[in-house]
């Protein structure tokens, strides 16, 4: 069970802190391409693989992130005539990093003490479980992200997309 006010922390840091920022740089932006017609610029979210499929008792999260997809979709509308293109990077899991595999309080380790994962008697056998979801058998690496961030930059005709980062564990339908 969730408390309201928790909900409404992740719900804050996850969809409202998104608006807030992109409202704010959006109005510099807009100046800039007001001085330069042609002027073009970028503003992305990195978002979750969590915003482009539900996540198992993870909902405010998953809620959050829902969110700002649909933010950064509704953006994009409104933005493009100033030259703004605003997409999200949806990473997967990053394995690697303390999130996952800190050896006390890592996600590994609370997932086994769970229960989480059926069958799984070692944090081990909880990492194999979640590498098993992905086709390219590793986590997300912040490499990965950031060329996904430089492809948005880049390019000059996508805007309103997710990008899925994730080893294909979550495929774009």
């Amino acid at each position: 069970q969730m408390e309201k006010k928790d909900f409404e922390f992740v719900t804050a840091v996850n969809y409202t802190a998104f608006f807030t920022c992109t409202r704010y740089a959006s109005r510099i932006m807009r100046a800039q391409r007001k001085a330069d017609p042609n002027w073009m610029g970028d503003i992305i979210t990195i978002n979750s693989k969590s915003g482009l499929q539900g996540s198992n008792k993870n909902f405010a999260y998953a809620g959050g992130k829902f969110g700002g997809i649909g933010l950064v979709q509704s953006f994009a509308m409104e933005l493009a005539e100033y030259g703004i293109k605003v997409n999200a990077i949806c990473p997967g899991n990053f394995y690697d990093g303390p999130l996952w595999s800190d050896p006390e309080k890592g996600l590994f380790v609370q997932y086994l003490r769970a229960g989480k994962v059926p069958g799984a008697k070692t944090v081990e056998d909880v990492k194999q479980s979640y590498l098993s979801k992905t086709l390219i058998p590793r986590g997300c690496m912040p490499l990965d992200v950031a060329r996904a961030v430089f492809y948005c930059v880049e390019q000059t005709y996508e805007t309103g997309q997710a990008i899925p980062v994730t080893g294909g564990q979550v495929m774009l339908k």
